[in-house]
């Protein structure tokens, strides 16, 4: 018996050769097979750029055009693009060849992170790996359930944390949960609020409360000391803190994680994942106390009780053991501190200096600059105009500018507010900081004296927002 030949058509798959076929077509492919409305959006404010490679904190187009990064992939890019660390363990995980999951087995690796991460938690035990913060959320609600037998969770208003059924059932913003009831039995409680977290507590069915330390929708942070009167609280009622690392975690804040800030805050379980990808495979992580873990895994009987298909993949738990030990060998949370610092102190200085500009808050490198009505009767008939149209055109009025001349991409920080958020790579540098704080400033300048051609964007946003209402 003899082997077929391979038909012409059968050739061997050449990713390169099809990207460079069809990679032009991809806001066309997008708008046809995916989300429709991506495309159309990024049409109306100009963000449709064609970007063909990306290094650290930076961009380049197909002209040559360098973009800096301050938007981080929403926090994935922790170490910015293809680092060359992770890049190689990645590598160095597909030519080993392991058997991985072949789930009737305990591989290497996944122990390994377990350990490494949890190095950076003492009070801490043990380690479930799904792939995504979404999935770190959803195991910690299923554990506090399980753990306390109580049915309910508190979170804060205009919290996120993320958007599968159960993490939509504690998500504080109502444009995200509209449509999709019923969801998980859920109260909120606002941030900072401890007389409406006992009273919920005194119910007697409430299993934990999951908060952001600095809550990722408008950079808000919780105040000093309440995260431990909430431990406290919800100890003394048997339920459990559980801390939503997934976008301030791995450094982003200044300290490996944002509860730190804050002495004598241990919470119970807490979620991480998008900067321990690397950027490259999704990763999440819930990590929880010894007798959470041995409650819900009771018996052999339990033992995939709680699992993930690709959990624990050898490239992921690749990926994140570079990660970690590119945070140790270059110090990334100091830079993160001192860049954050740095990038605050001076955006701060600004306030007084323009009247559109209210406040810049956060820590590290999660940066809140908020704006505010005007004082001068001109520019407040201006702001009076957007927030007619719609809350939130103000911010997307600066975002637009700071990529299209000065090739900066930013974010506004939820729908409907006046901030944008900064969560760059933690990488960046000194150059980075002034690049964008000069940007920033040459656009508020434009805001203030004159700034036809930001103005008269306005007013296409307007448009656009008034024709989908």
């Amino acid at each position: 018996m003899t082997t077929a030949e391979p038909s012409a058509q059968s050739e061997e798959f050449d990713l390169g050769r099809l990207l460079a076929a069809r990679g032009a077509e991809r806001y066309e492919l997008h708008a046809r097979h995916l989300n429709h409305q991506l495309p159309r959006m990024l049409h109306t404010i100009g963000f449709d750029k064609i970007y063909e490679r990306a290094e650290g904190a930076h961009f380049w187009d197909a002209d040559g055009n360098d973009y800096l990064d301050m938007l981080a992939g929403f926090g994935v890019m922790g170490l910015g693009r293809h680092h060359p660390v992770v890049r190689k363990a990645l590598h160095d995980v597909l030519d080993a060849s392991l058997a991985d999951l072949t789930r009737f087995d305990c591989q290497p690796l996944p122990g390994l992170l377990a350990e490494r991460l949890l190095t950076h938690s003492p009070h801490l035990d043990r380690v479930f790996f799904g792939n995504s913060g979404t999935e770190a959320v959803e195991t910690a609600l299923k554990f506090a359930r399980y753990a306390t037998g109580k049915p309910r969770v508190l979170y804060c208003s205009h919290a996120f944390h993320g958007l599968t059924t159960g993490s939509l059932s504690v998500n504080g913003e109502s444009g995200f949960r509209d449509g999709f009831a019923p969801l998980l039995p859920d109260t909120a409680v606002p941030l900072g609020d401890l007389d409406t977290l006992a009273k919920e507590l005194r119910k007697g069915d409430v299993a934990g409360l999951i908060v952001e330390p600095i809550q990722g929708k408008g950079v808000h942070e919780a105040p000093p000391g309440y995260l431990l009167a909430a431990q406290e609280l919800l100890h003394r009622h048997k339920a459990l803190l559980i801390a939503d690392e997934v976008q301030t975690g791995l450094g982003r804040t200044g300290d490996f994680y944002a509860y730190q800030h804050e002495d004598g805050v241990e919470p119970d379980l807490v979620c991480v994942a998008k900067a321990l990808s690397g950027g490259y495979v999704p990763v999440g992580a819930t990590l929880g106390k010894d007798w959470i873990f041995k409650k819900v895994y009771s018996s052999m009987d339990r033992v995939l009780v709680h699992s993930a298909s690709f959990g624990s993949n050898a490239q992921a738990m690749a990926a994140g053991l570079a990660v970690l030990s590119v945070m140790e060998n270059e110090e990334i949370v100091a830079n993160a501190r001192a860049m954050g610092e740095r990038l605050r102190s001076r955006l701060s200085a600004l306030v007084d200096k323009y009247e559109l500009l209210s406040e810049v808050r956060g820590r590290g490198l999660m940066i809140g600059i908020e704006f505010g009505r005007p004082r001068s009767l001109k520019l407040r008939s201006r702001w009076t105009m957007l927030q007619a149209a719609r809350k939130g055109l103000f911010a997307q009025m600066v975002v637009v500018p700071l990529l299209q001349r000065h090739r900066i991409l930013t974010q506004v920080s939820g729908d409907h507010l006046e901030v944008i958020k900064l969560i760059p790579p933690l990488i960046i540098g000194e150059r980075d900081v002034d690049r964008f704080v000069d940007a920033f400033t040459e656009v508020m300048d434009d805001a203030h004296h004159g700034g036809g051609l930001m103005w008269d964007f306005g007013k296409t946003l307007v448009k656009q927002a008034v024709a989908n209402r």
